[in-house]
């Protein structure tokens, strides 16, 4: 196969996966049927594009492909419930037919999200379901940031979507009353895909940078669409606070720069500034939620491009409202990180020292901030074990080196 198709074939997919399966799901009612009919466009022209070339629009040959392919599994199965959606198919994909220009078709990627986060599916499954719909993100990936096995994760993926099915969930946005619960979950899930594209420092970066401005549309959807809820405007602001200092969390020869050693300079100024304002109008509304408080705290450090200094008093205060809002182990290594470099290394470790050992074993921040609080306080051995932990539990082989750094200049000045 021509190497350079697959790649067009590949970006295609993961460009437009989200989009064509909500469109697709929206007419049949059936995620899991829209997910394979979608599949076999891809194979189809992985068939035929080499010999062909690439469509002019390639979004557009998958999506009638895949509308194809569902009208074909409906017709076959023979379900009468279907008819309705199977007829809609066949007269959508004949007007499409006649226009030359290929197909115009509306982006519900916001409805599939709160289809996802319907009372009727299990809680538990809400932010991977929605990863995996709406940003095709697999299921063994999203089993390693949930801490379940791959197979776990399928089977809860495949019991949702045939809940959607079976119960006739609709892709729609709630009313609002039914807003606010239904909402937190989306937010959370657009994060955690946020999450993931920051996380790729290693080879994969045009694929993790593709899922972090996933995640930013989303984001911006959201918004558009939801203009006076203050965490979808804290949301968005802070994934642009992190978003800022992307290329400056490597240096020249690539190494890993941690955020309070960045070079300022090599910050993005018009995203900050667009932060900024997005936080202030976020204040306005009188209703602060964690999403502002994570943004606030991304804006007390975008503060030292023209102070040159962090405030970590201001950051530490930050920490203790957000624990209170979302106790969560992320919140909580970070808050004791902070007071760390506030109050004093000791301080720091009294309140890692709290976290319940079940919940930071295999978490690996928890070992690189502690590593680094028991070197400052000159327990030297323990720090030595800290670090090989943080190291063996890190995926990432940038924060590998720059974690081995810290632990060979300390084992050398022990010597």
């Amino acid at each position: 196969m021509n190497h350079d198709v697959g790649r067009a074939t590949e970006r295609v997919a993961r460009q437009s996966y989200g989009k064509l399966i909500a469109f697709l799901a929206a007419r049949s009612g059936d995620v899991p049927a829209a997910e394979d009919a979608l599949s076999e466009a891809l194979a189809a022209a992985l068939r035929t594009w080499p010999a062909r070339g690439i469509p002019d629009n390639p979004e557009a040959w998958l999506l009638v492909a895949a509308r194809r392919n569902l009208f074909g599994a409906a017709r076959h199965a023979n379900v009468k419930a279907a008819a309705r959606d199977t007829i809609a198919l066949a007269f959508e994909e004949a007007e499409e037919r006649m226009n030359a220009d290929g197909p115009t078709f509306p982006d519900e990627r916001l409805k599939l999200l709160f289809t996802c986060t319907h009372p009727a599916i299990d809680r538990s499954v809400h932010t991977p379901l929605m990863l995996q719909t709406v940003l095709g993100i697999d299921a063994r990936t999203m089993a390693q940031a949930f801490i379940v096995s791959p197979e776990t994760m399928s089977q809860r993926l495949v019991r949702a979507k045939t809940k959607i099915r079976e119960a006739h969930i609709p892709l729609s946005v709630p009313d609002r009353s039914a807003l606010p619960e239904r909402l937190t979950s989306v937010l959370s899930a657009i994060y955690a895909a946020y999450g993931l594209g920051w996380d790729g420092l290693d080879g994969e970066d045009d694929k993790r940078n593709s899922l972090a401005d996933e995640a930013i549309w989303l984001g911006r959807a959201l918004l558009a669409t939801m203009p006076q809820e203050p965490e979808v405007t804290g949301l968005l602001s802070l994934m642009l606070y992190c978003e800022a200092r992307r290329t400056a969390r490597r240096d020249a020869d690539g190494r890993y720069v941690p955020l309070a050693d960045q070079d300022t300079a090599r910050w993005n100024a018009i995203m900050m500034a667009e932060a900024d304002s997005l936080l202030w109008q976020a204040g306005a509304f009188d209703r602060f939620g964690p999403f502002q408080c994570q943004a606030a705290i991304q804006s007390v450090h975008s503060e030292r491009r023209r102070s040159g200094v962090t405030d970590w008093t201001a950051l530490a205060k930050l920490y203790d409202a957000l624990v209170l809002m979302k106790p969560t182990v992320g919140a909580r290594v970070s808050q004791a990180a902070v007071i760390g470099r506030a109050q004093g290394a000791a301080a720091g470790l009294h309140k890692l020292n709290q976290l319940a050992e079940r919940d930071i074993l295999s978490y690996q921040p928890y070992w690189a901030v502690r590593a680094h609080l028991l070197a400052e306080t000159g327990e030297t051995e323990s720090a030595v074990t800290a670090y090989r932990t943080a190291i063996g539990l890190s995926n990432s082989s940038a924060v590998r080196e720059f974690l081995q750094a810290r632990l060979d200049t300390i084992q050398a000045d022990r010597n």
